[in-house]
Formats: C-alpha cells, sequence, structure tokens
C-alpha cells in the first residue's frame, strides 16, 4: 500500500513562531524584572488567559507590543532603566512632598504620585519609564511648581548642594506667598531672613507653613 506524504512545514513553521514568541513574552517578564503578580495581571488584561501557554500569536505578539512599549527591545537592545536613576526617583517624590506643602496637591503619598504619573506617562508602573520618560514626568512637576509660585529656573553653574537648598528657600518664599494672598501674612522667625538657615532650618520652616497652608479655607 502506498503511503502518502504529509507536509507539515507550515504548521511547523507556525508552531516554532509561536514557541518563540512565548519565549519573547518570558525573555520580557525578566528584563522588565516584573514581578509574577503584576505580570499575571497584565497577561489577564491582554489576553484573558491565565498562562502565556495558553495564548495563541497573535495574543502573544499583543503581549509583546505592550511589553515594548513598557520599554522591552526585542532585539536584546539596551534595557530601560528604572525611572531614569535612583536619583530622579528621589528628585520625584522630593518635589511631590514639596508641591503637598506648597497646597498645589491634596495628596502627597507615593502612591497618589504614581497615579500623576501613570496620567502624565500612560505607563503601568513609574519603575518602568526611561529617561526620557522621567525626564518629561520632572518637567511636569516643574510646570505644576511654577504654576503655584515656586521658582525652578536655576543657574547653569551650580553646585547640586547649592541648588537644594536654593529650591527649599524659595519654596518657603512661595508659601509664605500663599499664605499672604490668602490674608493670613506671617511674621516673627518664619518671615526672617534665611541667608544663615541650616537645610535642616529650612525644612523644618517649609513643614511648619506647610501645616498653616492645609488649614486655609478651601476657596482661600
Amino acid at each position: 500500500m502506498m503511503k502518502l506524504a504529509v507536509d507539515n512545514g507550515p504548521r511547523q513553521a507556525v508552531d516554532g513562531q509561536r514557541r518563540a514568541l512565548l519565549a519573547q513574552v518570558h525573555i520580557a517578564q525578566k528584563t522588565l524584572a516584573m514581578d509574577e503578580d503584576d505580570y499575571r495581571a497584565l497577561l489577564g488584561r491582554v489576553t484573558g488567559r491565565a498562562s502565556a501557554k495558553e495564548c495563541d500569536a497573535g495574543q502573544l505578539r499583543a503581549m509583546i507590543a505592550n511589553f515594548e512599549r513598557l520599554g522591552f527591545r526585542p532585539s536584546g537592545g539596551q534595557r530601560r532603566r528604572q525611572l531614569g536613576s535612583k536619583q530622579t526617583v528621589r528628585k520625584a517624590r522630593a518635589m511631590w512632598i514639596s508641591l503637598y506643602q506648597l497646597g498645589a496637591i491634596d495628596d502627597g503619598s507615593d502612591a497618589a504620585l504614581e497615579a500623576f504619573g501613570q496620567r502624565q506617562l500612560r505607563v503601568e508602573r513609574l519603575q518602568w519609564t526611561n529617561e526620557r520618560e522621567a525626564f518629561r514626568l520632572i518637567e511636569a512637576l516643574k510646570a505644576m511648581a511654577a504654576r503655584h509660585g515656586w521658582d525652578q529656573k536655576l543657574p547653569a553653574r551650580m553646585a547640586t548642594a547649592d541648588r537644594v537648598r536654593l529650591l527649599k528657600d524659595r519654596l518657603i518664599g512661595a508659601q509664605l506667598a500663599r499664605l499672604a494672598a490668602a490674608g493670613q501674612p506671617v511674621d516673627g522667625p518664619l518671615a526672617a531672613d534665611r541667608a544663615a538657615w541650616s537645610d535642616k532650618r529650612l525644612e523644618r520652616a517649609a513643614a511648619e507653613l506647610a501645616a498653616r497652608i492645609r488649614n486655609l479655607p478651601k476657596n482661600a
């Protein structure tokens, strides 16, 4: 009896492609340092599946597209850095807290900053943003500060410590102006010349003024 030859080429090619896509999904998870809970949540949202093994090629491509949006490069390109650097993380958080002290925002928590970053950058987590997106986040915070009277323009050639001190001093100036505009001007030590103040004294003054700002009427 003559046996018919079966050509499995196309099917094997499809299976091989799906295996390659599945491998890319797992590589992307590791490259982005995504924990299992976040990965499963993204997988369910994108594909409706509980496991990548259950996904077809189209669903796996959709997962990879989402990973690429988060910074994954299938070609093995440069790995996306976490929010530019740890220094940028600290800067964003410090600015967020200062904006809260100024009364520019109602919630100074990390969770509120995370939500703000998601709206601004359209990313799942701030820790998955790259340097360019981190820069955009800082610039958005600076713009918000400027709108509330906290000047962010700094001389090009200035030591980091001096830049930080100047911004702290300007924050207090903006807080004093905010209280004065609300009909509650501040006098005494908090309104004194701050030139000789230490960084810690500046921070304490900002906290004291923040408490006064939080007690202002909502429409002030």
